[in-house]
């Protein structure tokens, strides 16, 4: 039976993981760019080989990353409307 593969980051982890300073935080945002162009142009991408694997790793990076920052925006926004006066639970 075959194993179970985890889709990770070829490139450094987040920035929340790891301190890194503005060069490599730009080189993983670029990265991220790149591979979201890449299968945004679409035609004849071949997945399997050449640079396919990696950008599709780095495409599941991006789709990570967005859904982390998605869901810490909305525990931000949910301590602040609780916060407000007028909606706490009675």
């Amino acid at each position: 039976m075959a194993t179970k593969t985890i889709a990770r980051p070829r490139t450094p982890v987040s920035p929340e993981d790891t301190a890194q300073d503005p060069a490599d935080l730009l080189e993983n945002t670029l990265s991220q760019l790149e591979a979201l162009l890449w299968v945004c142009h679409g035609e004849e991408i071949d997945w399997c080989s050449d640079d396919g694997p990696m950008q599709l790793d780095n495409l599941l990076w991006l789709a990570a990353d967005l859904a982390r920052k998605a869901a810490q925006l909305f525990q931000l926004n949910e301590k602040a409307r609780s916060a407000e006066p007028g909606t706490g639970s009675a």
